[in-house]
This record gives structure tokens, sequence and C-alpha cells, in this order.
């Protein structure tokens, strides 16, 4: 029996739209911003006698190769999200690619725990699969939100999905922290094999919660001819959603300032443990400490600002967390001990909840009202943040492979904010509805 499509606003449906943020958030604390790049760094060092990886004929430093091959995994979610999303919105296909993506993710997070530092291109390709799956799957995940509540919900729901995804990672990894430092109640014979665990237990978490979102949510389903010009008239449903996005200056101007504030924000998240080890020498505990404090932190960001902008406006929010993140990139620059960063980091974390919570409800309330193409217009946000995942991490490690130094790259990133906080401020985030897609 074909179970109905289920009203608008319904707590329950928000619910379980939310609880993916659980399911999703797990890999890209635990695995993806903590113990990975931890593990990579250790297991590489050790198998190759040094930080120097020979790499298809390259001497090159392995933090850098970690970042490029990220950058790698972050384009292929560009190439495969702009061709599908067109199909999804013909056909209601959100879910099943939603789930395609869970899966290829969650499987190539519990390969993992074949990594073993020698056999690097594994330690790379694994990594790069799990990228595309956790932001492919995100794609269609957030394309439900213009579906399943009314504009005026937007920015709460945004910022309690964030705040989902916060609370039940950090669940999972103050576990990981406990069964890492007494690994020999687990029956692990050191540190590393603990953490190689920890891949599989993160794989199957993703996988099973996820099922709470993929019961709930549902879509009208449109039928769909299966033949060879099916990807071509999901192109020309990406092509008429970019035509609109070109003709209203508020949507083209927002998805520029997004552009380059995703440039500095995913690049700290993702390099934010290696600053901390590699620049100031702060052990793995602390780091993982560290990263606890920003995602509680995280929590507390995502509903200020999201109070914020129910009061101010999502403009005047978003202009005061760009502001922070310039000091933040400047900061870093100079911070030189440990207490420094750990503040910093407090401050990363306050700003981190908001800024995404609030980018994706501005983003959804700027979507027209009639639009049955919300994985295309998602799609064009999506990949939009991943190309600035790609530049942001490309630029990253060229100039730390340059100068021999991350915090040379930091200064880059502060650039890539106050180009963000000046189109904002030059913009005015309203919704025009003429010229629907």
């Amino acid at each position: 029996m074909k179970r109905p499509i289920l009203p608008i606003n319904s707590p329950k449906v928000i619910n379980a739209w939310c609880s993916y943020d659980i399911a999703n958030s797990a890999y890209i604390l635990s695995v993806n911003t903590v113990l990975y790049p931890i593990f990579y760094e250790q297991v590489t060092q050790k198998a190759f006698g040094s930080e120097m990886i020979q790499f298809m004929g390259m001497n090159i430093k392995n933090t850098v190769l970690y970042e490029y091959a990220i950058a790698l995994g972050y384009f292929l979610v560009i190439l495969t999200t702009l061709s599908l999303s067109g199909i999804a919105d013909l056909g209601g296909y959100r879910k099943p690619f939603m789930r395609f993506f869970t899966i290829l993710g969650s499987f190539a997070c519990i390969g993992l725990y074949a990594f073993t530092g020698a056999n690097i291109t594994l330690g790379l390709i694994l990594p790069m699969l799990a990228v595309l799956g956790f932001a492919g799957s995100l794609v269609y995940y957030n394309s439900f939100l213009p579906i399943i509540a009314t504009p005026d919900r937007h920015d709460r729901i945004s910022a309690k999905g964030f705040s989902f995804g916060y609370a039940g990672s950090m669940l999972l990894l103050i576990f990981n922290i406990f069964s890492l430092q007494n690994y020999q109640l687990f029956g692990f014979s050191d540190s590393l094999e603990t953490i190689r665990f920890s891949f599989i237990e993160v794989g199957i978490w993703w996988l099973a919660v996820s099922q709470i979102s993929f019961y709930y949510l549902r879509e009208e389903r449109k039928k769909v001819q299966w033949d060879a010009t099916v990807l071509t008239r999901g192109f020309h449903e990406m092509v008429k959603v970019f035509s609109y996005i070109k003709k209203h200056k508020a949507m083209y101007r927002f998805l520029l300032s997004f552009f380059f504030f995703s440039m500095g924000v995913q690049t700290i998240i993702i390099v934010a443990s290696l600053f901390g080890k590699v620049e100031l020498g702060i052990t793995d505990t602390m780091l993982i400490m560290t990263i606890l404090i920003i995602q509680a932190v995280a929590i507390l960001g995502a509903f200020i600002f999201g109070r914020v902008s129910t009061r101010f406006g999502n403009r005047t929010s978003l202009l005061w967390m760009l502001a922070i993140w310039v000091f933040v990139c400047i900061s870093a620059y100079n911070v030189q001990d440990d207490y420094q960063f750990y503040v910093l980091s407090a401050l990363v974390g306050l700003v981190m909840g908001g800024i995404q919570s609030q980018a994706r409800s501005t983003w959804s309330k700027l979507i027209p009202s009639d639009s049955t193409d919300s994985a295309s217009y998602f799609s064009f946000y999506d990949s939009t943040e991943k190309l600035a995942i790609v530049i942001g991490m490309l630029g990253f490690g060229i100039i730390e492979q340059i100068t021999g130094s991350m915090r040379n790259s930091t200064l880059l990133l502060s650039l890539f904010f106050v180009v963000s906080f000046l189109i904002i401020a030059f913009t005015k985030l309203k919704k025009e509805e003429s010229l629907a897609a």
C-alpha cells in the first residue's frame, strides 16, 4: 500500500529529516575531521620513514597529498550531482539518490579499516569516495527542506538539523575517545588499531541512523522514461534553473558570496586538526577534546544566530558571522600557544554552527515558492560549496607547499571572507517571484 505524502510542517517528518544530520555528521566529525587525519599522518610517516611520500613519481608531503585528494573528491561530487539532480527533480528521485550516496559513503568509511599506511593509494581513494557519498547525499537531503516546511520555518529547522548533527556526532566521538584512551579494555593492541575499528563503527552508525530519514521522507514520484535522453532532459532542467538564478540578483549574489565564504569555512573545518598538530604540536588527545569543544559551541552558535536571523534578518546575521571569521583567520596566523588555539577554536565553533545553518536556510528561502526543482537548486548550492572546497583546499595546500607553513595559508582564507562580506553588504536577500522556474 502506497503511503500518502505527509502534510507540510509535520513535526514527525521534520524531526526525521533532522535525524539525517546525526547520521552523516558522525562521519564528518569522527572520521573526516578528527580521527582519519591523525591516523593518516601517523601511519604514513611510519610507513615511509618521514613526512615525505613517494607517490606517482613525486616526492610530496603527506598532509599536502591528503589535501589534494580531498579536493579531488569534492570535484567528483560536482560532476556527479550536477548530472543527476535534474533527473531527481523530473521523476522525484531525491530519496533514492540520497540513499545511494549514503551507502557509497558508509561502505567507503568502513573500508578505511584496511588502510595501514603503506598502501597509500587505498588511503587516498577511500576518503575520496567517502567524501563523495557524504557530500552527494547532502544535495538531496538539503533539497527536502523547502518540501517539508514553509519558508518562515526554514531558519529554525535548518539550525535544528545542524544542532542534531553536532550533538549526535559528539556522543559517538566521546565514545571513540574513551575507547582510544582505554583500548586494552576493548581488546585492542594499540591506539591505532582502535582508530581503525572506529572507521567500521562510524560507517555502520551512518548507515543505520539514516534509515529513520529514509522511512519518513517521501516525495511525489513521477513517471520517467529511462532511455538515452534521460541525461539530456536532466541537463535541460539544470539549464533552466541556472537561467533563473542568473536573472535574479539576490540568488546570484548570495551564491557568489556563499562560494567565497565556503572556501574559508570548509577548508578550516577540514584542516583544523592538522593545523593544531603540525604548527603547535598539540597532542592527539587534546586535539580531539578541542574538536568536542567546537562541536558543543556550534550547537549554541546555530541557536543564537538562528534567533539573530529571525529578529534582524539573514543578511545581518551573515554579516556579523563573516566579520568574526575574518578575525579568526588573522588570529590563526598569529596564534603561538595551546591556550590561544583553544580560545580560537571556541570562536570557530560559534560561527561554524551559525553560518552553515543560515546559509542553507537563506538559500531555501530564495528558491521560488512554486518551483518543483528543489534538487536542482540545491545542486547548484552544494556544487558551489564543493567547488569552493576544491579551490580552497588546493590554495591552502599550494601555499603550504611553497612556504612550508599552514600559517601563511590562513591569510588567504581571510581574503575570501572579506570578499564575501562585501558582496552580502551590498545585496538585498529577498525572494523575487517573477520568471519562476
